[in-house]
């Protein structure tokens, strides 16, 4: 099925920049991207909000502590393999990405299964056209996602709080679907260490953790990987962790949810307000019972 964008989501082609515009502001760490506000659509989040209260479990357990002690993460050179059940597995670095690759620009509501929330200017290339170059098997079904393991840059792997590294996964179909972005920018520069440098999945109608960040692999598979969090609290971190406000985490409501950078409590929507786009892939669930 073809899936509309709304044109909200996306940069209008006349204000898109160039190759050689993008490759040179990347080349000095900023990447341009036309926010919410030149499209007249939905306030971003303030910057230092975003980039300050993030759960980045790699660099410390509390809100602060990505922003605090992420900044010594080498983000390059770094490389991201595509394998599994693919005609062609490869391996590509970020450079590569940036120079071969149209990046789109993208402005997202972004929602925690923690109740708080945001919107964000994202700057990525959507997963369907990494995929599409390593050519998946019809036998592949779903996608995982590993974080970078390296306990000397990341002191969180040091412990035990949950087994390391940090994996995630999607239904192909998910991966596929056209608002799934690779992310490698926001608010018109490269992407934060806290926020996932140098490349992060970013799915718009899930809970943020199934958002991984600073990706290293992404392997096709017939049956759906073991992910982290659901590995570690199964009745608390569902695999397909729509955002649902039918069906309340077993300690909060998700009912509500928290603007950061506001005292603003808002209700939350379906599909994190996705539905008209992502609804079909969920046709015949139960929607108030489905995590």
């Amino acid at each position: 099925m073809r899936v509309h964008i709304p044109s909200s989501h996306i940069t209008p082609k006349a204000v898109a920049l160039s190759r050689r515009q993008l490759l040179a502001t990347a080349a000095a760490g900023v990447l341009g991207t036309h926010t919410a506000h030149a499209q007249g659509v939905m306030e971003p989040t303030a910057f230092k909000h975003a980039t300050t209260h993030n759960n980045f479990l790699e660099f410390g357990l509390d809100k602060q502590d990505p922003s605090k002690h992420a900044q010594s993460l080498k983000t390059r050179p770094w490389t991201v393999t595509v394998d599994g059940l693919v005609h062609r597995p490869h391996t590509l670095d970020v450079e590569t990405l940036l120079r071969t690759m149209a990046l789109e620009d993208r402005v997202y509501r972004f929602r925690c299964v923690e109740a708080w929330a945001m919107v964000i200017p994202w700057m990525g290339i959507p997963l369907a056209a990494l995929l599409a170059r390593a050519q998946p098997l019809s036998s592949a079904r779903h996608v995982a996602f590993q974080t970078l393991m390296d306990p000397q840059q990341m002191p969180g792997q040091r412990g035990t709080f949950l087994p390391w590294p940090y994996t995630e996964g999607l239904r192909l179909d998910e991966a596929q679907h056209p608002l799934t972005l690779m992310a490698l920018g926001m608010y018109g520069r490269m992407l934060p260490a806290q926020s996932g440098a140098p490349i992060r999945l970013v799915v718009p109608w899930k809970y943020g953790f199934k958002s991984v960040k600073s990706v290293v692999r992404i392997t096709l598979l017939a049956e759906p990987p073991v992910t982290t969090w659901n590995q570690q609290a199964p009745t608390e971190y569902g695999y397909h962790a729509n955002v649902n406000p039918l069906v309340p985490h077993p300690r909060w409501s998700q009912a509500w949810e928290r603007m950061l950078g506001t005292n603003t409590r808002q209700r939350t929507q379906l599909f994190n307000g996705y539905g008209p786009e992502v609804a079909h892939l969920y046709s015949g669930m139960n929607l108030r019972t489905s995590f």
